[in-house]
């Protein structure tokens, strides 16, 4: 990978406080009742998406599951309309139709969230898919949790990706529970990487935590799909500090735990990396702090101030219209 400049590495930085203030204000407003239904943050898992998105070109496809605000964020969707989204009104990416689990935006090649768990990874995969048959080299990311290692869905993929050569990297948030079951109590072998080893896929861990490392492992599975067509399985093992979704009061995991995983927060440990390297000043990190407030602010005001979708409204975006 290219050494980074002073401001692309600020910018990462950036992406990813970004993510953690939307994520929070998200947290607000649902209290607030302003979003509905089911409210899964991605508070912790950060580095992730911000290190692996970063490496691709804006023609790239990327796809995720319903935990999925921060890879639209780091894809580049509008927070605006992404506000507007989980609050369920018209000018949200899918015009309030979509809401928190189901956040798509073709102009961005972002496929969406998926409220099914491993439902887009067959998906994913026939995206990889297309762009071979159709002769491009766009590069799949298509980004699941721990628990969806064991559908069958997840087997019958990789399978597929190493068949027949697709420009696929798929990628594991290992946050450690399935709701709210731990890894080691549904998996038999917990180094989840391994599991490509069964496709004679090219699989590898990676600290979830460290954006930088995130950034370099996923960074040359990319290359090997663009260049070569060899799909790889990535497990970025991460923490997520909240609970499986809004309603989940996580009485499954202690308080020392999350407090001991919060020393690895990753917004803190790469702000602190590029203030030693000389790279950030505490002026900077304030300023930053400052832009970002004012971006997540002005993404509640234009949800709070784009109108409720119309009854009409039910009946469009149903059908594919003939050509």
């Amino acid at each position: 990978m290219l050494k980074l400049e002073q401001k692309e590495l600020i910018d990462l930085l950036r992406q990813m406080l970004l993510i953690r203030r939307f994520e929070e204000k998200c947290a607000e407003m649902y209290a607030l009742g302003k979003i509905g239904g089911f409210l899964h943050l991605y508070i912790g898992q950060e580095a992730v998406a911000v290190g692996a998105i970063s490496v691709l070109r804006p023609d790239d496809y990327v796809i995720a599951s319903y935990r999925e605000h921060g890879h639209a964020l780091a894809k580049g969707s509008d927070p605006g309309k992404v506000m507007a989204e989980l609050f369920g009104r018209a000018d949200g990416l899918c015009k309030g139709k979509g809401g928190s689990m189901h956040l798509f935006d073709k102009t961005r090649n972002f496929l969406g969230g998926h409220a099914i768990v491993a439902g887009q990874i067959p998906i994913g995969t026939g995206a990889a898919f297309a762009s071979k048959y159709e002769g491009k080299d766009q590069v799949t990311l298509c980004f699941f949790g721990d628990g969806a290692v064991n559908q069958g869905v997840f087997h019958e993929a990789l399978n597929l990706a190493a068949l027949w050569h697709l420009p696929i990297v798929y990628i594991c948030e290992n946050n450690r529970y399935g709701m709210g079951t731990s890894v080691d109590r549904a998996t038999s072998v917990t180094n989840l990487y391994r599991r490509a080893e069964a496709y004679g896929m090219l699989g590898e861990a990676v600290d979830g935590m460290d954006l930088l490392a995130v950034r370099e492992r996923v960074g040359l599975a990319v290359e090997r799909a663009r260049r070569d067509c060899i799909p790889s399985f990535i497990e970025a093992e991460t923490y997520r500090f909240r609970g499986h979704s809004m309603a989940d009061p996580g009485t499954y995991r202690t308080k020392d735990e999350v407090e001991a995983q919060k020393k690895h927060d990753p917004i803190f440990l790469f702000r602190d990396q590029l203030m030693a390297d000389g790279v950030l000043k505490e002026v900077d990190w304030k300023q930053l702090e400052k832009e970002v407030r004012e971006i997540v602010e002005g993404a509640v005001h234009y949800a709070d101030a784009s109108p409720e979708p119309s009854l009409e409204w039910l009946l469009t975006d149903v059908y594919v219209s003939e050509r």
